[in-house]
């Protein structure tokens, strides 16, 4: 057998055939975000939880709680009190971020919705909890999604309790999880 490329695979038969393996991986930067980022926060944000968080919540739901990245002011104040990291794609676009403060409290995780599921939640999540480790908390802590929560489950959390939470008028499903950090 020998290699065509990084996408195929070729093998050395009568018709030479090669059989396409998938693109490869692409590498995401990481990078700490900024006040100058808010705009594009507010938008991955908002698209995120309209389009991603739909399947688990009513359009009334995801629209109010889009409606809490509006305002510039609290996401000034939200970076002031939690550690933000972003991942980058190749253009150096932000394709999701996260956070966590001194406290071991994950505030946020979100990844645009064109990214879901190739790997850009793990990393940020990784990177966030090498944050927590830095802190020397020994749990983290976080109020997560419907949607979620699967994730968050195969990523070692457990559901402490379901609750309901304000967003801006209304009440939504969430789960606070925990995960214990071993020494």
């Amino acid at each position: 057998m020998k290699e065509k490329s990084e996408n195929y695979r070729c093998f050395s038969t009568a018709k030479n055939a090669c059989q396409k393996i998938g693109p490869p991986s692409p590498q995401y930067k990481l990078r700490k975000l900024t006040e100058e980022d808010i705009p594009d926060l507010q938008i991955l944000f908002r698209e995120t939880v309209l389009h991603v968080n739909a399947r688990d919540y009513t359009r009334e739901e995801v629209e109010d709680w889009a409606s809490c990245g509006d305002s510039v002011e609290h996401m000034k104040d939200l970076l002031a009190r939690n550690d933000y990291v972003a991942a980058l794609n190749e253009r150096d676009e932000i394709i999701g971020f996260s956070s966590m403060n001194a406290e071991g409290y994950l505030h946020s995780l979100f990844v645009h919705r064109d990214y879901q599921q190739v790997g850009v939640g793990s990393l940020l999540l990784s990177a966030v909890e090498k944050r927590a480790w830095e802190y020397g908390v020994s749990e983290i802590t976080s109020e997560v999604s419907l949607t979620a929560r699967p994730f968050f489950e195969r990523r070692g959390y457990e559901v402490v309790k379901g609750q309901k939470r304000r967003a801006n008028r209304l009440e939504l499903t969430n789960f606070v999880m925990r995960k214990r950090l071993k020494d």
